[in-house]
Formats: structure tokens, sequence, C-alpha cells
């Protein structure tokens, strides 16, 4: 059977496949909720005392790729944090890029926009663009991208997918993300339409600040097996904005960032929320040859993807993350037998996995079921 590197290379590169591949990611409540019911706890020490979490997926299962670094801080004001006010149950906190957000102290979730700062083009030239125009390594050790990771960390988590013949990845947000964070959804929807060169000036100063702190971590850790973006650019029922707006706006800088990685040789996958249907060919005129998650929640059809789209895209995900929240295993079987069946009928480079990320309506007998389906199945 192919190691994980060289199966998830090959799907890249359109060489002959030996199975499905697999990949999961989970709300940080599932792996609490899990711990009750037989998931493994590590010991770890925050601020100089012992304490247990549950142990990373990424090592505990068997997946075809690893997430091993990237993720360096994107706002501004590197380190700013102002809190405004909070409870027991939230806070609310402007950061460094102006956004004021409230957000839960307990549980995960999008938080409250409650105001953002750069609202014109004045405010963005003279108080946050000047701190995006050099290589900061402080961005590296940053708590709200990081956690307590150092690139100390990634690198050893590099070597752990290294020894264990892993598809290695870095993975970070990109534009379209920074700027919702910064801008607010309103504000920067608008901007498409009524200053498209304010856009455009954000997208070249970000486009050139990720080559710059890319090149840093690659000089500093080395090259990964590839990329990836995560990028919203749908909700449920299609696009944030028309693909002409995309094509104008946003792709050329994707372009641009995917040919950097791609003359390294790194493939680079794209992440999205939402029904991408008109999306599609604009993420495959950008260079990116990996699609993740295909969320059928929001009318996504992987079997129609991989029909129209197969030659040019390895797809991830594509379960209805709902089947598994039945934790009914004659349900869950039945409908990975029909997604894995179905993938390998139409000769797909596919990587198994949920159509966004494991929830706490999942039990830890019922994923383990489901990882149990798919072995059964996985070979072509």
């Amino acid at each position: 059977m192919q190691t994980s590197q060289v199966l998830i290379n090959n799907m890249f590169n359109h060489i002959q496949i030996d199975r499905v591949g697999l990949f999961e990611g989970f709300w940080n409540e599932t792996l609490e909720k899990w711990v009750a019911e037989g998931y493994p706890t590590r010991t770890v020490v925050v601020n100089g005392e012992e304490t247990t979490k549950p142990e990373d997926p990424w090592l505990y299962f068997d997946f075809d790729l690893q997430k091993t670094g990237g993720y360096f801080d994107t706002e501004p004001k590197l380190g700013f944090e102002a809190l405004v006010d909070e409870t027991d149950e939230w806070k609310v906190v402007k950061n460094g890029a102006g956004a004021t957000l409230k957000w839960w102290k307990h549980k995960s979730g999008t938080p409250e926009h409650i105001d953002f700062s750069v609202n014109n083009r004045k405010i963005w030239e003279e108080e946050y663009r000047p701190h995006l125009l050099s290589l900061n390594p402080d961005r590296f050790n940053c708590k709200w991208w990081r956690g307590d990771n150092t690139l100390e960390d990634d690198l050893h988590d590099l070597k752990w997918a290294r020894e264990r013949n892993k598809w290695a990845f870095y993975g970070h947000v990109f534009v379209v993300e920074i700027m919702r964070n910064m801008l607010g959804d309103f504000n920067l929807y608008q901007s498409f339409l009524l200053d498209p060169e304010w856009i455009h000036d954000i997208c070249h100063v970000y486009t050139h600040f990720f080559k710059q702190h890319f090149t840093y971590l690659f000089e500093k850790n080395g090259l990964p097996d590839g990329v990836w973006f995560f990028e919203d650019i749908a909700y449920k029922n299609g696009l944030f904005a028309s693909p002409k707006t995309y094509s104008d706006l946003i792709i050329p800088y994707y372009q641009e960032m995917v040919s950097f990685f791609n003359d390294l040789g790194l493939p680079v996958i794209f992440h999205t929320d939402g029904n991408i249907d008109q999306g599609l060919p604009l993420i495959i005129d950008s260079g990116f040859v990996g699609l993740n998650p295909i969320e059928v929640k929001a009318g996504c059809d992987i079997f129609d993807y991989t029909d129209k789209y197969g030659d040019e895209l390895v797809f991830i995900g594509g379960l209805d993350v709902r089947i598994l929240e039945t934790n009914d295993r004659d349900i869950i079987r039945k409908e990975i037998i029909h997604l894995i069946e179905g993938m390998k009928k139409r000769n797909a480079r596919y990587v198994f996995g949920s159509d966004h990320t494991v929830t706490p309506n999942v039990d830890f007998d019922s994923y383990q079921f489901a990882l149990d389906v798919y072995h059964q199945h996985k070979m072509f």
C-alpha cells in the first residue's frame, strides 16, 4: 500500500493511486466531549502547571495529511489587544486589525461583529498599511494564530510527519479572510464596487507580505509537501460576490501566490465553505489543485464536481457531517459506502472526510465506526 506522502503526491501529479486518502478536522468541543467517551488525553504544561488536554487528533488518527506550520500573525498592529468589555461568558476585544469583536469564552463560534476601524482608505494607508511592509519574525510567535506553538514546534511536527511518511502542509488564510476580518463584510463588499483600487492595494500589500513571511518560514524549517489556503468565498446560496468581481479583484493575487508556491514545487489546496458551483472555474483558473470541504449542506454535489472537474482537482471531504451526527451505524455505513464507491467508480483523486468539521453531535464510537467503514472500502 502506498505511503501517505506517495499517495497524495501521486494524486496531485496524476500518477496511479491504490486507495482513497483520509483527512479530517474537529471542533475543540468535540474532542473535549470525546474524552468522557474514551478518547485519550495528553499532559501539557500551561503557565508552569501541568494539565490534561485531548490528544491531538492529527497525531492520534492515521490521517494522510499532516499540518506542520504556517499561520503567522497577519494583523497589522502586531500583539495589539484592547479589552472593551467582558462577562463570565464572553469578552469584547479590539484587535490589531482594528476590529472590535465579541467572543465566547468557553466555546467555539464565529464572533459577533461590533465595529471596524479600517472603514476607509485613509485610515488603512496612515495607520495600518505601514506595519505590513517588512518582514517581522515575531509574527511567528503570535498566540492568536498559533497558540503556544513556536517555529521549533512546527519543525518538530514536520520531522514527525517526515518520519511517518505523511504528506505535510503549511496552512493559512489569505486576502479574502484577512479583509473580512479587518474591514467587516459590509464595508468589504461595498468597497469591491465603490473603491476597487483600495482593494487592489490591500491585496498587493498582503501578497508581498505573504511571500516575505513564507520565504522566512521555508528558510527556517524547510519546505513541506504543499500548502493549504482557507478562504471562504461563498455561503449556502452561492458566492459572496459575482464571478467577474472575484476575477477582477481577487483571482490575480491567488494566481500570484499559487505561482510562488508552484515555483518551489508545492501544490496548493483551497478551502471554502458554501455553494461553490460558480466558483469552481475561478478556483481552477487560480491554479489550485485541491478542493475542500465540498459542503453538502450548501448544495455542493461531489459526484457532479468530479464528473466535470476531476481532471483538474483533488477532492478532500464531501461527506455530509449530518450523517455522522445521526450516530446511526446503518445510516453511516450506507452513506460512506455510497460516497467512497461512487468516487472510486469515477477514478477520482479523493481524500475521504466530512464536508466541514466533526461537531460535538458526533459520538466518538460513531466516528471510529466511520473510520472502520472507510478502511473496509478505501482500496481501489
